[in-house]
């Protein structure tokens, strides 16, 4: 099944979905298969994305107009497709910059390859004057480090309530404390698989 997700920057009018959906549509995507949200590129708080992302299942293919109306930055984007190639889900772009990326097939998955070397790139620069800039600080007396947000019971109350499909994010997010979906996704997939802090709280 083709999954669509279209957005505009604008909430005032002045930008319409019509450009976006009209591909979709060209491209094969059932109408009612769209999701929308309008919504900054850089806001975190998209539910229709989040609500796309975890509707989506294994052998279907995300589809987008652009690269730039998925992700808030390379980084964001690869990650978004790996995970989806991780969970058996294709990602497929349709013009502008990007446009030969459809992971499944050979050729776009060579074209995403290179845009995750890219990212990796950015993130290896990221690490290590994260190191750098720790290090200064422990030289300065001071201590760094994320500090975790949820507790175990927390976690495991995020994880059995993001395997339920009707489970609405942005409830769930209140009834933690109030988080945002970037910090619930930090430790929780949206299928309710644990990540990586959700592991390291679950091991101390």
């Amino acid at each position: 099944m083709l999954i669509g997700y279209a957005r505009i920057s604008k909430a005032d009018g002045s930008q319409v979905f019509d450009l976006q959906r009209d591909a979709l549509i060209d491209a094969g995507v059932e109408p009612i298969h769209i999701y929308e949200d309008k919504a900054s590129g850089k806001k975190e708080d998209r539910p229709a994305l989040a609500a796309c992302l975890k509707a989506v299942r294994e052998g279907d293919t995300l589809v987008v107009w652009k690269l730039d109306r998925l992700g808030r930055d390379l980084k964001h984007l690869v990650d978004i497709a790996q995970d989806l190639a991780n969970r058996g889900i294709g990602f497929k772009v349709l013009t502008g910059q990007g446009a030969n990326i459809d992971t499944t097939t050979a050729s776009g998955r060579l074209v995403f390859g290179i845009f995750a070397a890219l990212a990796e790139f950015e993130r290896e620069l990221i690490r290590e004057r994260t190191i750098a800039g720790l290090a200064s600080a422990r030289a300065r007396g001071r201590r760094g480090g994320r500090r975790f947000v949820l507790t175990k019971t927390q976690i495991r109350l995020a994880q059995a309530a993001m395997k339920n499909r009707d489970t609405r994010v942005s409830e769930l997010c209140k009834e933690l404390g109030g988080i945002t979906r970037t910090t619930l996704y930090r430790y929780v997939s949206p299928e309710g698989e644990l990540r990586e802090a959700g592991r390291r709280v679950l091991q101390r």
